[in-house]
């Protein structure tokens, strides 16, 4: 099986920490922003992703996860805001040369191929520009 990933935006921590939990993925529906996303990829290999091929952030100074919610049952945590808004407003030759550059980072989890890395920095490019205009932060629902 494995872990399940929700990114969803909230205005705070204790609305986010306000997350079901005893529904799955599926049963969640969406957020203040529409549908959320989905996702086997971890937020640690998110927020690193964004900060080493974007803003060229060496791995080891990638900020932590702020934890809101530790459950027995699913985690919450928080992104940096420096994970989402790096993706605002750059172009396609950026977003392009980011997913280059992480598919060729050797032993992480996640998508492999540049066209895969490219398209899922422009799903998270929508959900920035998402949160920013509602004025919400990233928040990740961890459950197995």
């Amino acid at each position: 099986m494995g872990v399940t990933y929700k990114y969803f935006g909230a205005p705070d921590g204790a609305t986010a920490a306000r997350v079901p939990i005893s529904m799955r993925p599926e049963e969640l529906g969406g957020d203040e922003l529409g549908q959320g996303m989905f996702t086997k990829i971890k937020p640690e290999t998110m927020a690193a992703m964004v900060l080493t091929g974007i803003e060229g952030i060496p791995l080891n100074r990638v900020p932590p996860l702020e934890l809101v919610v530790l459950h027995p049952d699913y985690a919450v945590v928080k992104l940096p805001m420096t994970v989402v808004d790096p993706l605002r407003g750059i172009g396609e030759e950026s977003v392009g040369a980011a997913a280059f550059i992480w598919s060729t980072v050797p032993d992480r989890a996640g998508p492999q191929d540049a066209f895969s890395v490219y398209q899922l920095l422009h799903r998270w490019q929508d959900f920035s520009d998402r949160l920013h205009e509602a004025g919400h932060q990233a928040y990740c629902l961890v459950w197995p």
